[in-house]
C-alpha cells in the first residue's frame, strides 16, 4: 500500500489497562515520527482521546471508519468499535483482554490484506485474552495461524538478534518438541529472514545447544549428541554456515555473540535472559519467516506502571523504525529477485538492523 517513504504502519492497541496507549502516544507525539511512516491505530477515537486527556499528549487524530480514508503524513485512528470503554489501568480483566482482540484482529486483517504495510502490536496479557475464539498463547502462535509461512520468534536490536527453536512452551515439554524438523524449519527461516529483511548476503548462525554444557558427551543428557549436532551438520552440508552446539551459559558473557548475524536458542528462557539483559528498553520482538512484517517492543503490559506517566516508549519507537526498515529491505530483496541482471545491488550487507 505505501510507498518507499510512506509506509503504512497499523498498530494494535494491545491491553487497553497496560502501558501500550502511554508508549504509542509518545512514540507518535514527536511529529517527525510522520516522515517515517503514516500509522493507523486500530481502536476507538474515543479511546484514544481519553487517553490523551488523561497523559497530557500533545497530539491530534484523524478519525476514520474505513482504512481506504487515511491520510498520510496523519495519525490515523480506525474506529473499530465504537461504544464507550471503561479502563481501568493496572487492573487485569476480560474487557482488557477483549479490546486488545478486537484491535488485534482488526489490524491483522487489514495486514492480510495489504491495507497496511507493516504491523506493530502493543503488549497483550496472555491470560485475559484466552476464550472460546481466542485460544493462543500469544501474538506469535495467532499470527503463524492467519499469516503464511512459518513463523519465527526473532528477538534483535542493534547488535543482537536471537531466534527460538521452541517459544511459549513449558520447559517440561521444550525436549520433545525439538524435533530434526522443527531444528531444520527454524534454521532455513531465520537463514532466509537474515538475507531478505536485514540485506545479510552470507548469514553466519551460532545455535546453542539442548542440555546444560551441551551434554557433556552425555553425562547430562544426550539430546545434543543424538539429536542436535547430527541436525547441524546435514544443514552444514547444504551450504549454510551454521556453528554449534554451543554451551549457553558462557556464550552471551564471552561475548562469542558478536561473532554471528544470529543466535538460535533452544527455548523461551536460555535466548531471552541474555538478550533483555544486554538489550532491554531497546529490544524489539520480531515476528520472522511470515509473508507479512510485524514487529513489537520487548516488553509486557508493565501493568505496574499502567496510567502513571512513567513508561518508557523506547523499545515501542525502535519496534517502529524496525518494522519500516524491514519493510524497505524486503522489498529491495524482492526487486532485486526479479531483475538480478538489471538492478545494481547497493545494498550494504553489513547492516544490523
Amino acid at each position: 500500500m505505501g510507498t518507499e517513504d510512506r509506509i503504512v504502519v497499523g498498530i494494535s492497541i494491545g491491553d487497553i489497562n497496560g502501558i501500550g496507549s502511554e508508549i504509542i502516544l509518545k512514540t507518535f507525539e514527536d511529529s517527525r515520527m510522520l516522515e517515517f511512516c503514516t500509522p493507523v491505530i486500530f481502536a476507538s477515537v474515543k479511546l484514544m482521546s481519553f487517553f490523551k486527556k488523561h497523559f497530557e499528549t500533545d497530539i491530534n487524530f484523524h478519525g476514520i471508519d474505513r482504512i481506504e480514508d487515511l491520510i498520510p503524513k496523519k495519525i490515523n485512528v480506525l474506529n473499530v468499535w465504537k461504544e464507550h470503554v471503561n479502563v481501568s489501568f493496572g487492573e487485569e480483566n476480560e474487557k482488557g483482554g477483549e479490546y486488545a482482540i478486537k484491535s488485534l484482529k482488526a489490524a491483522v486483517a487489514a495486514l492480510k490484506e495489504s491495507k497496511i504495510d507493516a504491523l506493530v502490536t502493543a503488549p497483550i496479557n496472555k491470560s485475559n485474552i484466552q476464550t472460546e475464539g481466542f485460544n493462543f498463547p500469544g501474538h506469535t502462535d495467532f499470527l503463524a495461524q492467519e499469516l503464511q509461512g512459518d513463523s519465527l520468534m526473532l528477538l534483535i536490536s542493534e547488535s543482537l538478534r536471537v531466534g527460538l527453536l521452541t517459544d511459549h512452551v513449558a520447559v517440561k515439554d521444550v525436549v520433545k518438541n525439538i524435533t530434526r524438523e522443527r531444528i531444520d524449519n527454524k534454521i532455513n527461516t531465520i537463514h532466509q529472514s537474515l538475507i531478505e529483511d536485514f540485506a545479510i548476503e552470507k548469514p553466519k548462525i551460532a545455535v546453542l545447544g539442548i542440555n546444560p554444557h551441551t551434554g557433556d558427551n552425555g553425562v547430562i543428557g544426550d539430546e545434543d549428541d543424538t539429536l542436535l549436532r547430527p541436525a547441524l551438520d546435514n544443514i552444514r552440508k547444504n551450504g549454510k554456515m551454521v556453528f554449534g552446539p554451543y554451551a549457553a551459559d558462557s556464550f552471551f558473557g564471552s561475548g562469542n555473540y558478536k561473532n554471528f548475524d544470529a543466535i538460535i536458542a533452544s527455548y523461551h528462557d536460555q535466548g531471552l535472559i541474555p538478550f533483555k539483559t544486554l538489550a532491554f528498553g531497546k529490544g524489539v520482538n520480531f515476528t520472522a519467516g511470515l509473508n507479512r512484517i510485524r514487529t513489537s517492543p520487548d516488553h509486557g503490559t508493565a501493568f505496574d506502571l499502567a496510567g502513571k506517566n512513567q513508561a518508557n516508549f523506547d523499545s515501542f519507537r525502535e519496534a517502529v523504525f524496525s518494522a519500516i526498515s524491514i519493510y524497505r529491505t524486503r522489498q529491495e530483496y524482492k526487486e532485486i529477485s526479479k531483475n538480478p541482471m538489471q538492478i545494481s545491488r547497493k545494498r550494504s550487507y553489513s547492516k544490523k538492523k
